[in-house]
């Protein structure tokens, strides 16, 4: 099948390359489209950067990915619609976007840019899965305050992540996927372990918080400084958070924005 893979990593990131060579091994065609620099918490902007109308690319040829490769002064939301109206090639079978460094779960996926482009791709009727790494759950289950755990966060190295774990569990999923209607949507997030220390892949409700929250650390009169803390809040069973402390991947089938039937509008 013809896969687009893209992400909000930017194009030099290992977890995009791990993915993309995952697919390839697997005998799939393979294009890759990312932004040419980091575009994380995009959501689903679309973005781009245009020069007399015309959208900027680059041919990659870095990390010997050894398929079709783009850098796109756009953020991923945009490169996945243009995948589906075939600025890359013909449209793709299905769109990946990631590995993401760090989980996307719970309602926070609003904002992520990995989620918002496969969440793009499927308003344009392109089947798609968002993959996230879960760097930061282990981090936090040590019992390290807030301020250690995001420090120990931003120090990770990237060639110490367990990329393929995730590429191996994503993967087998590209066949049901392909098969399944139009527009379906996957939201993939596995723990940083090797994939025999995985305990398995269960469905997930996504939790109604993420694994962080913003708070204003300083207010003056013409200014704010926002810092991020670790949430405090217990996972209830079952969402993907609890899932991923468990050591389980978690697998949510997911969809764009739609009209909510069960509110009562105040027409009359």
């Amino acid at each position: 099948m013809r896969v687009l893979i893209t992400n909000d990593d930017g194009i030099e990131a290992p977890g995009l390359h791990a993915l993309a060579g995952a697919v390839r091994d697997a005998g799939h065609e393979v294009r890759v489209a990312a932004p040419h620099r980091e575009a994380s918490g995009s959501g689903t902007a679309l973005n781009a950067v245009t020069e007399n109308g015309r959208l900027l690319l680059q041919r990659f040829d870095g990390a010997n990915l050894g398929v079709e490769a783009y850098a796109v002064a756009a953020s991923p939301a945009y490169i996945a619609v243009l995948a589906a109206i075939g600025a890359f090639g013909p449209a793709p079978d299905v769109l990946l976007s990631g590995i993401n460094r760090g989980a996307n779960a719970g309602h926070a996926i609003l904002h992520s840019g990995t989620v918002g482009a496969a969440l793009s791709a499927a308003t344009e009727g392109l089947r798609a899965m968002a993959v996230s790494l879960d760097v930061f759950t282990a981090l936090t289950a040590t019992g390290a305050g807030s301020d250690a755990a995001l420090a120990a966060f931003q120090g990770l190295r990237d060639d110490e992540l367990h990329w393929a774990g995730a590429a191996d569990l994503a993967v087998p999923l590209l066949p049901w996927l392909a098969a399944a209607p139009a527009g379906t949507v996957l939201n993939l997030n596995v723990p940083d372990r090797p994939l025999g220390e995985i305990r398995g892949l269960r469905r997930a409700v996504p939790a109604p918080f993420g694994q962080v929250q913003m708070a204003v650390a300083e207010a003056g009169r013409d200014f704010a400084r926002i810092t991020v803390a670790v949430r405090e809040d217990d996972r209830p069973a079952g969402t993907d958070l609890a899932l991923l402390a468990e050591g389980f991947a978690t697998l949510t089938a997911i969809r764009p924005p739609a009209e909510d039937p069960t509110v009562t509008l105040p027409l009359a």
